[in-house]
């Protein structure tokens, strides 16, 4: 079954030492890491038993961006969604442009200046990089962006991605938590369909930006190999609804990453 326009079809890490990379995410998440086999490009693929979840890269050829974690979002069209993002008063980072054999994509962000990609594959086989669904290790499990105006962001993406808000949790001072569900994929009230959350930026965060928690078989384990690793926890595991435990951290890079997950012990 091919992505629904809308869909997080793909994750990407920009790092500055692609070989320390790998070697910290692949054992916490369970990570075969081997080389795209793209001509004069070092870009390697980061898979789990059952499918390829995201890639690992250096910046661009005079880039200059820190080491960082970015989404791709499927689009129907990817020169439209560009158009579109421009006219909301959205900035184009990157013009469309195709990659033989991978589909043609873009680098943009939104309003308030968070990164995606937005993307159409040439493949026809549905991603599970982000999983929807069920629960798989080593996937993507909840996709969160904190923005400095949550009303402006649920309105820019709802309209051009599909998605929905629903519920909310209040968080008290730092305001409300919005739950975002894809309304091509199930019907309000089903966990199926729920994409992840958009919330206001904390005063400490120096720009909007999306983040992307991984799921990990055991939290408790994966906070042991952060720290022994020389990974940063910038929030200890907290539970959350349903009984997993969310957290957050620096790889060595300093990439800012998530995790969730059962806490076994």
């Amino acid at each position: 079954m091919a992505n629904h326009h809308g869909d997080f079809i793909w994750y990407e890490l920009i790092t500055s030492d692609p070989d320390a990379a790998s070697a910290f995410y692949s054992p916490m998440l369970g990570w075969s890491i081997a080389d795209s086999g793209m001509p004069d490009l070092d870009y390697r693929i980061a898979s789990t038993v059952e499918a390829p979840i995201a890639g690992i890269m250096r910046p661009p050829a005079g880039a200059s961006m820190p080491s960082a974690w970015l989404g791709y979002i499927n689009v129907d069209d990817v020169d439209g969604a560009v158009a579109s993002i421009r006219d909301a008063g959205g900035a184009v980072h990157m013009e469309p442009s195709d990659i033989p054999g991978v589909g043609r994509l873009a680098l943009v962000a939104d309003p308030q200046g968070a990164l995606f990609y937005v993307m159409k594959g040439e493949s026809s086989q549905e991603s599970l990089a982000f999983s929807y669904d069920m629960k798989r290790p080593g996937h993507c499990a909840w996709n969160e962006l904190a923005t400095s105006d949550p009303g402006a962001a649920m309105e820019f993406y709802s309209t051009r991605f599909g998605w929905t808000k629903d519920g909310e949790m209040d968080m008290g001072p730092m305001g409300a938590y919005e739950f975002l569900r894809h309304e091509g994929r199930a019907p309000a009230g089903s966990f199926k369909g729920m994409l992840g959350a958009i919330m206001p930026k904390p005063a400490q965060m120096p720009m909007s930006a999306w983040s992307f928690y991984f799921r990990v078989p055991d939290i408790d384990v994966a906070v042991a190999h952060i720290k022994s690793a020389g990974g940063t926890i910038v929030q200890e595991p907290m539970e959350i609804p349903g009984g997993d435990f969310a957290m957050n951290g620096v790889d060595p890079q300093g990439a800012h990453f998530a995790l969730v997950g059962a806490r076994n012990a």
